[in-house]
């Protein structure tokens, strides 16, 4: 381990060239040998949440919060072919009430993105995922929650165009999720308006679609999006009760992102809003990075 430490400090000092940091929703890529690092504080508040269609706040929470730190590494395996992993810890936490939070790393995550078609500024993305859980947390303490422990398989694909002369673009994409049952500690549960005798519960799949606006340019990106997510059936909430992983939960969100990494170190932030929901809070997310690009092997 320490041998491979060297490594990437020799590595950063020697690095040269074109830097561009990625995400798996976008069209930016790592030249083959390089890797960026992306260090990122995340931080999620609400005070009211969807009860079914019911929009309500509750005294016994409060304002709730969500944080984590998560490092996103992304690694260019070949030309137009991706490596993308993350690990978050995260914690929860309330203004009132006595409901402890959680805290803990959550899931380990990988994305394998590659370029399918690439002409005259527009280009077809196709990303393959999966996570599975690393920390002992409790699935059903929602919403203190710090995730649904379960593993997921997901499929993307991302279509994008970029204009060449002036760098603006749009980017839209589609995601399902597979999702795995999950393990509780109760013998018993209720869901679906009916009592299941077991400690097995059947977590939704889920689905998402994204749209974005943005300009690319060297050095900088800027971009306004929207992003919907909902899960392909599930329960609600039921009066006056704790949200639980059989929820069939949707949020739509909008939001800005930016970025600015004139050299190999740069910062990204991303803000964004949920304008309406169903068994979730109407959150306000922040997310703040710091992004280090380096080359770990020469190009052959």
């Amino acid at each position: 381990m320490k041998n491979f430490i060297k490594l990437l400090v020799i590595s950063a000092v020697l690095l040269t060239g074109e830097v561009k940091a990625q995400m798996p929703h976008d069209a930016i890529y790592m030249g083959k040998g390089q890797i960026c690092v992306a260090t990122m504080y995340g931080r999620s508040t609400w005070t009211e949440y969807w009860e079914n269609s019911l929009k309500r706040s509750n005294s016994n929470i409060g304002t709730h919060t969500t944080q984590n730190v998560m490092v996103m590494p992304a690694i260019g395996i070949a030309k137009g072919l991706n490596v993308i992993l993350s690990l978050p810890y995260v914690w929860t936490q309330t203004s009132a009430g006595n409901l402890l939070g959680q805290k803990g790393f959550q899931d380990l995550s990988g994305w394998l993105k590659y370029r399918v078609l690439n002409t005259h500024g527009f280009s077809v993305h196709a990303v393959v995922g999966g996570s599975v859980p690393v920390g002992n947390y409790v699935p059903d303490f929602l919403p203190m929650s710090i995730g649904l422990q379960c593993r997921t398989v997901s499929g993307r694909l991302i279509a994008n165009y970029k204009h060449p002369q002036t760098g603006i673009y749009v980017n839209a994409h589609g995601t399902y999720s597979w999702r795995s049952n999950i393990k509780v500690d109760r013998d018993a549960y209720q869901a679906d308006d009916r009592v299941y005798n077991s400690h097995e519960v059947s977590v939704p799949n889920a689905y998402d679609m994204g749209l974005r606006l943005g300009v690319l340019r060297k050095g900088w990106q800027a971009e306004l999006w929207a992003e919907r997510t909902s899960c392909t059936h599930g329960d609600y909430i039921r009066r006056h009760d704790m949200p639980f992983p059989t929820n069939n939960m949707q949020a739509t969100t909008v939001g800005v992102y930016g970025k600015f990494q004139p050299k190999q170190i740069g910062v990204n932030a991303r803000v964004g809003y949920v304008t309406d929901g169903r068994n979730v809070g109407q959150s306000t997310n922040l997310m703040v990075g710091v992004l280090y690009q380096f080359k770990l092997w020469k190009n052959q």
